[in-house]
């Protein structure tokens, strides 16, 4: 015969059901948390003010007829295929992880072939955001994409 369903028993299922959502929930937020790689800007209104500027710029840079084309080479270097782009160009590049990884590196690729333009080190593998500027003495073109 089966003992009856006492609230003691109920008791213990209520507690054992809520302290594993509360244990999914804490588990969740702490991944959130180590995860989030930062703002995309700090202060949202000062980045409102200097938009149409942004716009600006990108529209001037559209205007040089510039074009680069992003890849890697067999040893994982960063690659930029170029045309347009006058001699003497500075080619920079600012790679981020698209998720988690909140740093940040700054590099300047060096040019070998005409137009051709290559990291100085490896890149670790995984995805990358790149954001390429290419500048000479009074004109900066800016674009940004994916590398995987």
């Amino acid at each position: 015969m089966r003992r009856p369903f006492t609230g003691r028993d109920m008791a213990i299922v209520m507690v054992a059901g809520f302290g594993m959502v509360v244990a999914v929930n804490f588990y969740m937020a702490a991944r959130a948390a180590d995860s989030f790689g930062g703002v995309v800007v700090e202060n949202s209104y000062v980045a409102s003010q200097k938009f149409n500027g942004w716009l600006a710029k990108a529209q001037r840079g559209r205007t040089h007829g510039w074009k680069a084309q992003m890849g890697r080479d067999d040893l994982n270097h960063l690659v930029v295929e170029t045309s347009g782009v006058p001699e003497g160009a500075i080619v920079r590049a600012e790679l981020r992880r698209p998720l988690g990884d909140p740093g940040r590196e700054l590099i300047t690729l060096t040019g070998s072939d005409a137009g051709r333009f290559r990291s100085q080190a490896p890149l670790d593998r995984g995805r990358w955001i790149v954001r390429l500027e290419i500048s000479d003495e009074a004109d900066v073109w800016q674009s940004e994409g994916e590398l995987r």
